[in-house]
């Protein structure tokens, strides 16, 4: 994906990452369409930001998802990336027999199942463009395990197989397939990430995304410096200590 020049619609594009992502580029001169479920929030972007462009939708809706797309696509007939940054996280107890399976289901949903829905919405469009990009978003934690969101890991494991294998599947088409990988970064994805210390700053992962894809656009895997502990222990031959380390645990997980 080349930093500027692009018609990009983002779903999940009215906080966090999401948000601070559609400014940056269309700072660097695209034409940038957020997506959202509440239009209060779609409104007060676009009235903050006039040239950016807002369409409610909702990724755990198929219907939603089909109707966003056909008014993405006949208003904006240029678009060449979608960027399916739509997630949630929860913590998660499967020692327990209640509590988890509804908000398990739910992750799925929104952070598996609306990434397929999105692609398969738009996948048609983009291959009519010269140049175009699907970047999905998977994470840090798709590489080693944090031991309370086991969903929300799963998921964003899936994405990154999901990413790998749709790149073979469409190497002979004029769609290109990137992966942002986060680490934690200070949003309110779950409560007191924000404050955390452990946390990278919104800005400066923001910064260092961008400065990524402008120097190299044609890479697969999106990743700033402070994911690359979580990405390659296994590479690293220190997976064990790895997972301790993000779990506060010992290497024997006791």
């Amino acid at each position: 994906m080349h930093i500027s020049g692009n018609t990009i619609f983002i779903p999940g594009a009215t906080s966090g990452i999401g948000l601070e992502l559609a400014l940056a580029l269309h700072a660097k001169g695209n034409e940038v369409i957020v997506g959202g479920r509440r239009t209060d929030l779609l409104a007060q972007i676009v009235a903050a930001n006039p040239a950016i462009h807002a369409v409610q939708i909702d990724t755990t809706s198929p219907d939603s998802i089909s109707q966003a797309a056909h008014k993405v696509i006949t208003e904006h007939p240029e678009l060449n990336v979608l960027i399916t940054m739509s997630g949630i996280m929860h913590f998660e107890d499967w020692s327990k027999p209640e509590g988890f399976l509804a908000t398990a289901e739910a992750t799925v949903t929104t952070n598996l199942l609306g990434p397929i829905r999105l692609i398969a919405a738009f996948i048609e469009h983009l291959q009519t463009r010269p140049d175009a990009t699907i970047m999905t978003v998977s994470s840090g934690l798709a590489f080693t395990p944090l031991q309370v969101t086991p969903s929300y890991n799963a998921t964003k494991a899936a994405i990154h197989m999901l990413s790998e294998t749709l790149r073979l599947q469409l190497a002979g088409t004029t769609v290109k397939v990137s992966e942002l990988q986060p680490p934690s970064v200070a949003t309110d994805l779950v409560p007191g990430q924000r404050e955390s210390e452990f946390a990278m700053p919104l800005d400066e992962f923001i910064t260092e995304v961008i400065g990524l894809i402008e120097t190299n656009p044609d890479a697969r895997e999106i990743q700033v410096e402070r994911v690359k502990f979580l990405r390659y222990g296994e590479a690293r031959g220190d997976y064990d200590e790895t997972v301790a380390a993000v779990n506060h645990l010992d290497p024997h997980g006791k």
